[in-house]
């Protein structure tokens, strides 16, 4: 039986430590399933996070890390419909792109554009669809589209990519925007928008009469926790999808203010209840905006997977300026 190589994690740990490389049997496709040749497949935080442990109540090792990249169908199983060999597809649903060849349930793979680059293809998923249910959150809480204009929404990490796209995307529907960010040097790479406020945190805390009505956080932890219990108005949301921090927001927190909403969000609940409909949609809705540049990713790097300690290595690198990418066929 040939085989293939892979990133594969038989124990939690530092993602450094224990994503090692190994080579793989390549059996044939079951029935319903597509064997896919991965073309290229992007780093996220959400690849590294299960890696540690932290979801070991949902993880079953030994596994290949990587939810987001794109693939060519190579075979099909008996069964398929609507596949064939050559075809261009996004594997959702869970992990294992990091690998040069995986295998996925037909209904979990989606069809890509051909107009589309492989660097646009690979990061189609992850940022992008974040950014859009997050816009859906905030339009639902405020009434729909026209609930949007002239709200004041802070986003927290604005300087990453999906921090650059809630940026872009809020700010064409009129919202009174607020980029937060740590540095100076970060606020001088976000993107030109008209209006668009800028505040440095590592230079001086934020005012006590700074509110806003919305706030969507990456961050958590101090920072979060100080947006929530401070300046967030009454009747206000706050949104939070990631904590790069380290640290969750304090219950306390949470507690002092049961006059706001507040909502973690998981794009993988979302993906795993949508349906394949819904998913589509959503997907065409991130094709366009890659399109028009608004869910554009910058490339930092493409690397062959023989070199994945490099490739994780420049991830974490705090002057890394866009997304790293794996070639998993090299």
């Amino acid at each position: 039986m040939p085989e293939y190589l892979a990133a594969l994690v038989a124990e939690y740990g530092r993602p450094e430590d224990v994503i090692r490389l190994a080579s793989l049997p390549r059996p044939a496709p079951k029935p319903g399933m597509v064997d896919i040749t991965v073309e290229r497949a992007a780093i996220n935080p959400s690849d590294l996070i299960p890696v540690t442990g932290a979801y070991s109540n949902r993880t079953v090792l030994p596994f290949v890390p990587g939810f987001e990249g794109v693939g060519i169908v190579s075979r099909v199983g008996a069964g398929v419909i609507g596949l064939k060999p050559g075809d261009r597809v996004l594997p959702l649903g869970a992990s294992g792109l990091w690998q040069a060849t995986l295998q996925r349930p037909a209904e979990w793979c989606l069809a890509v554009p051909d107009d589309l680059s492989i660097e646009q293809a690979a990061t189609a998923y992850v940022n992008p669809m974040t950014t859009l249910r997050l816009i859906a959150a905030l339009k639902d809480h405020f009434g729909g589209f026209a609930g949007l204009a002239g709200r004041r929404i802070a986003i927290t990490a604005a300087g990453s990519a999906i921090g650059r796209m809630l940026l872009k995307t809020l700010s064409a529907e009129g919202a009174e925007v607020t980029a937060i960010v740590r540095s100076e040097r970060t606020a001088a790479r976000l993107p030109p928008l008209p209006g668009l406020l800028t505040l440095v945190t590592g230079q001086q805390p934020i005012g006590r009469d700074t509110v806003f009505d919305a706030v969507v956080d990456a961050v958590g932890g101090e920072t979060g926790g100080d947006l929530l219990r401070h300046h967030l108005a009454a009747g206000g949301v706050f949104l939070q999808y990631g904590a790069l921090s380290g640290m969750p927001i304090a219950q306390a927190m949470l507690s002092a203010r049961p006059d706001v909403r507040f909502s973690f969000l998981w794009l993988r609940t979302f993906v795993h209840s949508a349906g394949r409909q819904a998913l589509s949609n959503a997907l065409s809705q991130c094709f366009d905006g890659l399109r028009d540049g608004t869910f554009a990713s910058d490339i930092a790097a493409t690397y062959p997977l023989s070199r994945l300690s490099e490739a994780l290595a420049h991830q974490k690198a705090p002057d890394r300026l866009g997304k790293v990418l794996i070639d998993p066929r090299c």
